[in-house]
């Protein structure tokens, strides 16, 4: 008598290997379209609190006395698609006064001087740098992030907005 043995067919664990697949790609997808809408999103400007500003008596007196040199800009495309700007210039205190506070206006312009993006940022003080003494320099920088291959990076503006001693 012959014994005949039957081996259970197993079913064929690709579909849930497919679905596992799709589900993780849609989490991961979600994640990334989370971080790239919170870098791009607009962010509320900063603001140096008790800064001298545009229309302050001391502005006229005084702004002319804090130069920025001609700014320099770095280009560099990021993984999430956008490419980043970074504008580099060196500012310099002719006041006399100890800048404790310093803001800066950066902006990628086009080629009709509107501009494309634009940053305003408190240069002074930052970690490592707290003031900027009388007759002394300081290397400051602005990242503007969220431009795109298209659009048109013409020209570069820094300028001072608001500053204190």
């Amino acid at each position: 008598m012959s014994i005949e043995h039957t081996i259970p067919q197993e079913r064929s664990r690709l579909p849930l290997i497919i679905a596992i697949a799709v589900v993780a790609a849609v989490i991961i997808s979600g994640a990334f379209y989370l971080l790239m809408k919170k870098t791009m999103g607009p962010t509320p400007p900063p603001t140096l609190s008790g800064a001298i500003r545009a229309g302050s008596p001391d502005w006229q007196k005084y702004i002319k006395l804090i130069a920025l040199d001609d700014p320099e800009a770095d280009e560099s495309p990021r993984a999430l698609g956008d490419i980043v700007l970074t504008l580099h210039t060196t500012a310099r205190n002719f006041t006399g006064r100890t800048i404790t506070g310093l803001e800066v206006h950066a902006a990628g312009l086009d080629h009709q001087d509107p501009p494309v993006k634009e940053e305003t940022e408190d240069v002074i003080p930052r970690p490592g740098r707290t003031e900027l003494d009388p007759n002394k320099t300081a290397q400051v920088s602005v990242t503007i992030y969220g431009f795109t291959e298209t659009d048109d990076r013409a020209k570069i503006k820094m300028e001072v907005t608001g500053f204190k001693f």
